[in-house]
């Protein structure tokens, strides 16, 4: 008699299959490391949202223009690009966890210079040096390294869902961060009866206790994070016979230690695509950059006299929309292709964005920022997952981190575009050419990239991008 095949809408199956598309098999049965990386990236990010939200407000109070505003955004990126560059490249030798870890006391310095000077000069000094975002996201090389690390850590078949788990951690500590800020500094105004730029100077040491947190958190990492270390197989494979004629046990060889240098170690094959990826991000970047979201809290405070706590509150909700999406996102990936996801989810909120400064009436242009969270970061976790598995696993730092300096280099353009067209009321103008760029990437990405090959954990090629 042939059993009977267990129903497949029974509540443990139903289960079973929700956490399996959500990916928290994935994430929980991830290492300790992982799991540590993804918290100092939620400190990392609650501190950038908490800062972002009142950058400009701040920098306005101060008496700069809005000229000199987009100028210091843009000297800012281009700062992280230099740092970034020397970073990246030579992170794998100088130690992820180091690199990291620098990171964490740039943190604190910049957050503590902000918290003191009013000079605009000492405070654009402290911003190129240290951590300062203007776009609430990530900045400098820690995200490379960070999913260099995961891919490092993970298998294939999970890694999407680890990168979307990943991504939601990040995105919910900038919506904590949002909100946080917000509440905090129109409670002490409205009801302490502080002065604007106090509170804006506490936001600023809050922001360096955090690089204090993240900075502990990254003394938790084990080696395990590291870059595996160069082997010499040719000469292992030329001496193995003559050993075993002999009958002899070979002695274990220490690996020739890998020369410190600057040069990245790319393969000739990856190289096109290295190429191809920078332009096409770099159209991306450069269109996040005409509309960062210090710019957009500002012009919605501007332009229809928003108070920080609805600043706050609105973008804690269109980031928590943000994370929700992320999960979707590594499971349609999963069946369409990385680069399908990518595409089909981010062009909605390109469109979006290109509307943002049309309407003038605030509840219409708040439900555009709302439409365009809900698909806006549901391209992190796939291209996370399509650059690790399209280059070979010794390349991941240096090609991640090349695409990082390209993007923030090209998006350190933008902000000043933004402060010269917010000066003359022309907002609307970056970012309706923001959105006209990222739909051009958009559509790019998939005809560059949907047939193109993904590699194995080993390195050899599997499957299509799609």
């Amino acid at each position: 008699m042939a059993e009977e095949t267990p129903s497949k809408w029974t509540p443990m199956t139903l289960l079973h299959r929700i956490t399996q598309e959500l990916g928290l098999n994935a994430i929980l049965s991830s290492p300790l490391d992982v799991k540590l990386l993804c918290l100092q990236r939620f400190v990392r990010l609650f501190a950038y949202g908490g800062s972002t939200l009142i950058l400009v407000t701040y920098l306005s109070a101060l008496d700069v223009s809005n000229k000199l505003i987009g100028l210091f955004m843009t000297l800012t990126l281009f700062g992280d690009v230099v740092i970034s560059f020397f970073l990246t490249l030579i992170a794998d030798q100088l130690g992820r966890r180091n690199v990291l870890a620098l990171g964490a006391i740039l943190m604190v310095a910049s957050g503590i210079v902000f918290a003191q000077a009013t000079n605009y000069y000492i405070l654009l000094a402290a911003a190129i040096l240290g951590v300062i975002t203007p776009s609430g996201n990530e900045i400098g090389p820690f995200r490379a390294v960070e999913e260099s690390a995961i891919a490092h850590l993970t298998t294939p078949d999970k890694r999407n869902h680890v990168f979307a788990w990943s991504a939601l951690i990040g995105t919910g500590g900038a919506a904590c961060g949002l909100i946080s800020c917000g509440w905090t500094v129109t409670l002490l105004i409205q009801k302490r009866h502080w002065d604007p730029l106090d509170c804006y100077r506490l936001i600023f040491l809050a922001y360096a206790a955090l690089g204090g947190v993240k900075f502990l958190l990254i003394l938790c990492l084990s080696k395990g994070c590291e870059a595996d270390p160069p082997t010499n197989i040719a000469d292992a494979d030329e001496t193995a016979p003559l050993l075993q004629e002999t009958g002899t046990v070979p002695a274990p060889q220490p690996s020739k230690k890998k020369t410190f240098t600057l040069l990245p170690d790319i393969s000739p094959e990856s190289r096109p695509i290295l190429v191809q990826l920078c332009f096409l991000f770099a159209m991306d970047s450069f269109a996040s950059g005409l509309a960062p979201m210090s710019w957009v809290t500002y012009y919605f405070h501007h332009h229809f006299s928003m108070p920080e706590s609805q600043l706050g509150t609105l973008f804690f909700s269109t980031s928590i929309l943000q994370s929700i999406s992320v999960l979707l996102a590594a499971s349609i990936a999963t069946r369409i292709g990385n680069v399908k996801t990518m595409v089909f989810t981010h062009l909605p909120s390109a469109i979006c964005l290109a509307l943002i400064g049309i309407p003038t009436h605030l509840s219409l242009a708040i439900t555009l920022v709302v439409l365009r969270s809900a698909t806006q970061s549901m391209d992190t976790a796939p291209r996370s997952a399509f650059l690790s598995a399209i280059v070979r696993p010794g390349e991941r730092t240096a090609v991640m981190g090349l695409v990082n300096v390209v993007k923030t280099a090209s998006q350190s353009l933008g902000p000043s575009i933004t402060g010269v067209l917010g000066g003359r009321e022309m907002f609307w103008v970056a970012f309706l050419l923001a959105g006209c760029l990222k739909a051009a990437y958009d559509v790019g990405m998939l005809l560059t990239f949907v047939g193109h090959k993904e590699r194995k954990a080993d390195g050899s090629e599997e499957g299509s991008a799609r």
